[in-house]
């Protein structure tokens, strides 16, 4: 059975669009296969690779890789969801030959101040966060053959 494929975008590939990949990878890897990129990688989150790591989800050997570098080698995604804020999605363009093209707002976890334990505590809410709407996304299109 071929899978449904899955992109999630946002702006530094570093937390959000990386945290959701591991997600649906996880959950639902024998229907789906995800990756994640973004508009402009730099690196990985540490406190979301902590976080990620607290539920048994190891991140830390992730690359970020460049939105557009995949589209340039020719893959295609039947889904394009990208997990930044509404603001920043309106940067995106449409990319071709999608079949669907998805918005889920998420803070971004490099924009948290604080403690280090009130960066993780928030942290900590959008990671569950994604994993929900992964999980729902998951139980509304696992019929969906493409």
């Amino acid at each position: 059975m071929k899978k449904t494929t899955v992109l999630f975008v946002s702006v530094h590939n570093s937390a959000r669009s990386q945290m959701a990949e591991a997600f649906l990878n996880l959950l639902a890897g024998n229907e789906f296969q995800a990756e994640s990129a973004g508009r402009e990688p730099t690196m990985l989150n540490p406190i979301v690779v902590k976080v990620m790591k607290e539920i048994n989800i190891d991140i830390s050997g992730n690359q970020t890789k460049r939105v557009f570098d995949l589209f340039k080698d020719d893959h295609f995604f039947n889904f394009i969801i990208t997990v930044c804020d509404k603001v920043a999605d309106e940067h995106f363009p449409v990319f071709p030959m999608i079949t669907r093209q998805i918005n889920w707002s998420f803070k971004d976890p490099a924009t948290f101040t604080g403690t280090h334990e009130e960066i993780l505590a928030e942290t900590r809410i959008i990671r569950d966060e994604i994993k929900l709407r992964v999980e729902n996304f998951v139980k509304t299109h696992h019929l969906v053959k493409f």
